[in-house]
């Protein structure tokens, strides 16, 4: 009986290069240029990356789960590259509460949210802060998906939305359920 190899079904497509995007494959590493600047990533071993033309391709050595699944990590990850440094990303944050307030103060970000004193947050290299003028929206945008998610939700830590009125810094368009507060009880 003929046993099919399995791979992941994301990890078999190609990843198409934008016009103006380059990639280059150097020993276990990856480096995607673009318009907006350049970013590396390092590949597993048992991981193959080519680059012919405009497409990337990702391959496997073998057909163990764990491969099987930096098959499809890598290639997504790869998409990412290719999509911060063609278009870019951005993430928008809303603080909701009264007083609630966001300013930028040279490269920190300076939060205003209920707490005796203000937070100040540095703001990551690659990643860009802008205010609204009612100080109440935050948008991040920069070119590595990872570092812009993980530096919004350390700012969204500093204070998560309260499951009782919804104060705090969310998502925008996020949906907060909100529970019943206390009621009187019946004698």
């Amino acid at each position: 009986m003929d046993q099919k190899i399995v791979t992941s079904r994301i990890g078999r497509a190609p990843v198409v290069l934008p016009d103006g995007v380059k990639a280059e494959v150097l020993d276990n590493s990856i480096t995607v240029s673009g318009q907006l600047g350049s970013l590396s990533m390092a590949v597993h071993s048992d991981v193959t990356v080519s680059v012919d033309g405009d497409t990337v391709y990702v391959k496997v050595a073998s057909e163990h789960r764990k491969i099987r699944a930096l098959h499809g990590l890598t290639r997504a990850l790869i998409n990412n590259m290719v999509v911060g440094v063609s278009k870019g990303y951005e993430r928008k944050l809303n603080l909701v509460g009264v007083g609630y307030r966001a300013s930028l103060k040279g490269v920190q970000l300076q939060l205003e949210v209920g707490k005796s004193h203000d937070v100040l947050v540095d703001i990551p290299n690659g990643i860009k802060a802008e205010v609204n003028k009612k100080q109440d929206e935050i948008t991040l945008t920069g070119i590595d998906k990872a570092q812009l998610g993980q530096f919004a939700a350390d700012v969204i830590r500093h204070r998560p939305p309260e499951p009782y009125k919804g104060k705090g810094i969310r998502y925008a368009g996020q949906h907060i359920k909100l529970k019943a507060g206390k009621k009187a009880g019946k004698k």
